[in-house]
């Protein structure tokens, strides 16, 4: 007798997904309460994605977490709040995606902790890295640069990282 598996996403990379997008809702918090109200959105969004194993909810609220981060960016030029709310709106990305494909993949019953948690580190590692990089830049170049300069350049970084992925 064969036993159905449970196809749901992964439980460990959903709890990061959702540890990230509220990381991303903090920082944009901290900058502006209207960044905030649609940083709740996103945050509700990768919610119900992880839970229901939807890629669609999981991108849309990966997105609006990211619009409010710039939001908040923009309304309030606090370029140490924008880096986390960024790279947070991009981790609840990766991680419910990883959660969706390892439930898809190998089920949710199966021990995968330590795959979830190698991916994790790898993809927070380039997260910071790659937002470190850009505001050592941005501080090296800056003279005085508004933080829609950041803005750009953490767009322009998005984008690269998009065409690299395909």
């Amino acid at each position: 007798m064969t036993r159905e598996i449970d196809r749901s996403p992964a439980r460990f990379s959903a709890g990061l997904a959702l540890s990230a997008a509220t990381v991303s809702v903090g920082a944009s918090a901290l900058a502006a309460s209207a960044a905030a109200a649609v940083g709740a959105a996103g945050l509700l969004a990768v919610l119900l994605g992880v839970v229901r194993g939807s890629r669609r909810a999981v991108t849309l609220g990966s997105a609006t977490l990211l619009v409010g981060a710039l939001f908040g960016g923009v309304v309030a030029p606090l370029a140490h709040l924008l880096l986390p709310g960024v790279i947070g709106a991009i981790l609840a990305y990766d991680f419910g995606e990883q959660a969706i494909n390892v439930g898809e993949q190998l089920g949710r019953e199966t021990d995968t902790t330590n795959l979830e948690a190698t991916h994790a580190a790898a993809s927070t590692v380039v997260g910071v890295g790659a937002g470190g990089l850009g505001y050592a830049i941005y501080l090296g170049a800056s003279g005085g640069q508004p933080v829609t300069a950041l803005v750009f350049l953490l767009l322009a970084a998005l984008a690269l990282t998009s065409a690299l992925r395909t």
